[in-house]
């Protein structure tokens, strides 16, 4: 019997990204049936998939949480009772299958039964067809009956992939994430680089109502909003405070452009300081936890504090829309810089409002990307790159960082941490002592044979940004495969 997974429990079993496995479909070197591929399949282009590890998985994961600032998780088991009602749709699932497999079997056994009777009593030339049909039986149900079998190594992983997370299908978008351990369902989608529609995440708001299609949910936080009769019998739960108990399927409003979120305000508190350089400060601000910020990755934010206000690109994925983390660059002209520099610190309040700018992630888009930065462009970049690994739609990430002064390459650490980790990210540092603006696009265009199969993302400082802007048209880049920011 073929067993077909969908692309997302797929990539996660064999640990790619999911972006891998669609190049694969579409060269023809995978084949899929209606969105789904077969383990056969994958255990062919993968051989090296063992039962006692999934060491990909594994890496992934780890470079997920430490790339995107969050404290290293204990990865936490369900709850009992969800661990319990995930083994129980488990076992029903067997005792169908034991089932159809007991039925299969009295069929078997009555027709090698007719076939005995037509060797007896039918005519000569029944009679040899039937004895030549029970021979065949025989000699099949011999080889299924008496030989072993080595379980297949992604059946059993996937097995217990499923009772250890569920697996989440979002209408009418097919997006697809998997709910670990006792996450909420938007804090699991949130984690999985969606941008689903929600507001306190605390159960007050009812923002994040969703409709469940398919599967069972159990609550799992308090929450004070009161769904309508009406919502309760059409399915309706809120995403902040339920879990999915097995694979799920619901109906859910997305975010995919910069315009689907509304401008906030929230008061969040400085979290921590952290020096990148002499002029170069890392603000780690930490919203209250009843009014965290929806955003997407690569938008800006207009900080205050006191008199003095700047508007900054956010530095961090909108996986953890708690923790945001901004590239503050030391400049006596600027109040704001100066107010980080000199008086700021842990515990005191920053007001937010945003965010702004549409330099994100093209949500139809599965091409392999290209990010480049100049200096502290690289903070919309960090954004970027970080939701694009949560994302997984991608083949290839590629990352090339000019900076322009000394220590430039301020989070050199992080971005090899990444490459070490992944195998389809890639980081190339440059300085400018051995190339301009105008270089770094020729060596760009030297590193890829075809540059137009990917989306280009670039941020810097406006004349590096115009430059690089123009460099690439002269290449016949397509405009729409490339989005451009000043930072």
């Amino acid at each position: 019997m073929r067993q077909l997974l969908s692309l997302s429990r797929a990539a996660r079993l064999v640990g790619v990204a999911r972006g891998a496995l669609q190049q694969k479909i579409r060269s023809g070197e995978l084949a899929s049936f209606d969105g789904m591929v077969s383990g056969g399949d994958l255990l062919r282009i993968y051989p090296e998939i063992k039962l006692e590890s999934d060491a990909g998985f594994e890496r992934v994961a780890k470079i997920k949480e430490e790339a995107f600032g969050k404290r290293v998780r204990e990865h936490l088991l369900p709850d009992r009772e969800i661990l319990a009602q995930r083994l129980f749709e488990q076992s029903r699932e067997l005792a169908d299958l034991r089932a159809h497999l007991q039925r299969y079997h009295a069929m078997v056994v009555q027709l090698r039964e007719r076939l005995r009777q037509e060797e007896t009593q039918g005519a000569d030339t029944v009679r040899k067809s039937a004895a030549k049909l029970g021979e065949l039986l025989d000699r099949d149900l011999e080889a299924v009956l008496g030989g072993t079998e080595a379980p297949n190594a992604l059946t059993v992983m996937d097995d217990m992939l499923r009772v250890m997370s569920a697996h989440v299908v979002v209408r009418p978008s097919r997006h697809e994430f998997f709910v670990d351990g006792a996450d909420t369902i938007l804090d699991a989608a949130l984690r999985s680089g969606l941008a689903l529609n929600y507001g306190c995440s605390n159960g007050n708001c009812g923002l994040c109502k969703a409709r469940v299609v398919s599967g069972q949910v159990q609550k799992v936080r308090h929450q004070d909003y009161v769904l309508s009769e009406a919502e309760k019998q059409q399915g309706y739960t809120l995403m902040c405070s339920h879990t999915a108990v097995g694979d799920l399927v619901i109906e859910a409003l997305e975010s995919v452009e910069a315009g689907d979120i509304p401008p906030q305000q929230i008061v969040a508190q400085v979290k921590a300081m952290q020096a990148l350089g002499d002029d170069l400060m890392l603000l780690h601000l930490q919203t209250p936890r009843t009014n965290r910020l929806r955003f997407l990755a690569g938008q800006n934010l207009t900080l205050t504090t006191g008199a003095a206000s700047a508007q900054l690109p956010i530095a961090s994925c909108p996986c953890d829309d708690r923790n945001l983390h901004f590239h503050v660059v030391r400049n006596a002209q600027d109040g704001f810089a100066q107010r980080v520099f000199d008086s700021l610190k842990p515990g005191d309040a920053v007001t937010l409002f945003g965010p702004w700018g549409d330099f994100v992630l093209r949500a139809d888009s599965s091409r392999s990307i290209v990010f480049v930065a100049c200096d502290t462009g690289f903070a919309p970049i960090k954004s970027l790159v970080e939701h694009a690994m949560a994302l997984e739609a991608s083949e290839r990430l590629h990352l090339y960082w000019l900076a322009t002064r000394p220590a430039g390459h301020y989070l050199a650490n992080l971005c090899r941490s990444w490459a070490d980790a992944l195998d389809n990210f890639s980081y190339v540092p440059i300085t400018a002592e051995h190339a301009d603006a105008q270089e770094l696009v020729r060596r760009i265009g030297a590193d890829h044979a075809n540059l137009n199969a990917f989306d280009i993302y670039l941020a810097g400082p406006e004349a590096f940004v115009r430059t690089v802007t123009m460099a690439l048209r002269e290449q016949g880049f397509p405009e729409a495969q490339l989005a451009a920011a000043i930072a």
